[in-house]
């Protein structure tokens, strides 16, 4: 599958406007996001693109603002390429696990060490949803839980699941590439116990899990949290990411409507990670 990259560039450059249009544009089928100087680098692919929803977004504010939007096709060969010119650098994450592609050579040792060949799927660790993801599951416990792993990217958190001693992970992504990706990346972090599937929460059926962990977006979030909760044993853990603070009322209702006690929450430049236990 071919992606588009969608460069945009904001004058006068605002944090805050950045940040909008990021949400904007995921709720319209960009993927992942890179932050530039003085602006956004957003990927999505190519057959879901179309020029009317930027020039929607984008519309709302140009009383205050100017954009710059340039389109670059990125082939799926040249990916390992993008990631290495957009430095994909070792991540250090709660001085506890590092974060490298199998390029790197130079990196600290900790606990933890995850191996993520750079691909389309999202989840390198850099994104900030990603990262408090990951902490969450540095605090929490996985000895022998069954987790369940939804949009799963890379798959870079149910290894970091497995590898803390989690009983087995289910890994269900509805992208081709995350897909193989994560089938890889379990490979190449000799992770056995991982079953990985691709499509969506419909695939989900009467196995319960201890945790839940999904990184996807607002609207797909609000969808699938009826499920994810059926999906879930009594006083299992549910961890939600891949929306902005001012969603966060929105999904806080939706999981508490569904049985979901909040458990609190992070936030990083306005990205939201929100833990929940089942009554």
């Amino acid at each position: 599958m071919d992606y588009l990259k969608i460069s945009i560039q904001i004058s006068p450059f605002a944090e805050w406007i950045r940040d909008v249009i990021n949400s904007e544009l995921a709720n319209i089928g960009f993927e992942s996001f890179v932050e530039t100087e003085k602006g956004m680098e957003a990927f999505i692919p190519e057959k879901n693109y179309t020029d009317l929803g930027i020039g929607e977004i984008v519309k709302s504010y140009e009383e205050d603002f100017k954009f710059s939007i340039e389109k670059e096709k990125i082939e799926s060969k040249n990916w390992n390429e993008e990631w290495e010119k957009n430095y994909f650098k070792p991540l250090v994450i709660k001085e506890e696990c590092v974060i490298r592609a199998p390029f790197h050579t130079d990196f600290p040792k900790t606990k933890y060490e995850i191996i993520i060949e750079p691909n389309m799927a999202f989840g390198t660790g850099n994104h900030e949803t990603t990262s408090m993801m990951i902490e969450h599951i540095l605090e929490n416990e996985m000895t022998g839980k069954k987790v369940l792993d939804m949009g799963c990217g890379t798959g870079i958190l149910g290894i970091l699941a497995s590898m803390k001693g989690a009983k087995t992970v289910t890994a269900i992504d509805i992208d081709e590439w995350s897909f193989n990706g994560t089938m890889e990346n379990s490979v190449l972090n000799q992770i056995k116990n991982i079953e990985v599937k691709q499509g969506d929460a419909s695939l989900l059926g009467t196995e319960k899990y201890d945790i839940i962990f999904a990184n996807i977006q607002r609207n797909v979030l609000l969808a699938d949290i009826p499920v994810y909760s059926k999906c879930l044993n009594k006083t299992g853990k549910i961890f939600l990411s891949g929306y902005y603070e001012n969603d966060l009322n929105d999904i806080k209702t939706a999981a508490e409507n569904r049985g979901l006690e909040d458990a609190g929450f992070k936030v990083r430049n306005n990205w939201v990670a929100h833990g929940f236990v089942k009554k």
